[in-house]
């Protein structure tokens, strides 16, 4: 057994040697796991900012998609990497926050599997539909399926609430569509296959420059700068607030302080940059993230208490 002087010589060496390894990394490439397909918001956000962590940390910083199971696939994925520091995940509030009220099981704990990083971006979103469909307006929206059902997607569970709301009070026949992300919908959405999306703006911003996505609501305190003529939810349906959907970064649980704390500060660095903020955040419709480690876990902590409300007042039943 070792003797007080002997634990107090292990700790100081495994002390060390964290240090050490921080310094010292990364030595070899980084894998960036998203739980999504390639082409949304996401996926574009996360190659944009492995591309910046790669020039930071001069190594190579390479997306894996894990996309499927509405997100708890590649959230599987990270939470069984090895905590190294050369396993990062991008994850939305989807698999750390509301997965686990919306499934009966996730094969995750997500209180313990992921240790928060930094808050990368929050989503601003909208209800759109393709134009053929000739409407403008929720109530418009509604009164079309009454006449002729329609589908829409989105893989946002707050937002599939607020739809699964909108048919319980108004009648309108409007059915849900999963996709495992934000380019398959546009994909849905341009066809004309499931012609009604909530969706993030960062996924169809020259579409609905173009006319080729019509606008109807957004879903946000504040009209987005980049479409000042669509309305928000607060201003067409006073009393219905739902929040919007984030992206952070993750490391798998145990992954060494000094390294967490080494990609956080440089995340910080990239995200503050103004050049990148003008081209990832600015013009592509989504709001900074501004937080990292212990704030970004308590924010979190929040986050879920909001959630497990948001999901009993719905009365959904976990799939």
């Amino acid at each position: 057994m070792l003797s007080r002087v002997g634990w107090v010589g292990v700790a100081v060496s495994l002390a060390w040697g964290a240090a050490a390894s921080a310094q010292d990394y990364p030595a070899r490439p980084i894998k960036v796991i998203i739980p999504l397909a390639a082409g949304g918001g996401g996926d574009v956000f996360t190659r944009a900012i492995s591309d910046e962590l790669q020039k930071a940390l001069g190594q190579p910083v390479v997306v894996e998609n894990r996309p499927g199971g509405g997100q708890n696939i590649g959230a599987r994925a990270c939470a069984e990497s090895p905590p190294d520091g050369y396993t990062l995940c991008v994850l939305s509030s989807e698999p750390v926050v509301y997965n686990q009220f919306l499934f009966k099981s996730i094969p995750y704990v997500p209180e313990k599997d992921f240790d928060p990083v930094a808050l990368l971006f929050f989503n601003t979103l909208a209800l759109v539909a393709n134009p053929s469909l000739k409407v403008k307006t929720i109530d418009e929206l509604v009164a079309l399926s009454k006449r002729r059902p329609l589908s829409y997607g989105t893989f946002s569970f707050p937002l599939s609430q607020f739809m699964e709301k909108l048919k319980k009070e108004t009648g309108a026949d409007i059915v849900r569509v999963p996709f495992r992300g934000g380019g398959e919908v546009v994909t849905a959405v341009l066809s004309g296959s499931s012609p009604v999306a909530v969706l993030a703006l960062s996924n169809m911003v020259a579409q609905l420059r173009s006319g080729h996505i019509t606008g109807i609501v957004l879903f946000g305190k504040e009209r987005s700068p980049l479409f000042p003529d669509l309305p928000t939810l607060g201003e067409v349906r006073p009393g219905d607030d739902y929040p919007n959907t984030w992206f952070g970064l993750f490391a798998p649980t145990g992954t060494p302080k000094p390294i967490v704390r080494k990609v956080a500060g440089e995340v910080t660095r990239i995200v503050s940059n103004t050049d990148f903020r003008q081209r990832m955040f600015v013009e592509r419709g989504v709001e900074p993230g501004g937080m990292a480690l212990d704030e970004f876990a308590q924010f979190i902590v929040k986050d879920r208490k909001n959630a497990e409300r948001i999901f009993g007042e719905s009365g959904a039943i976990p799939q």
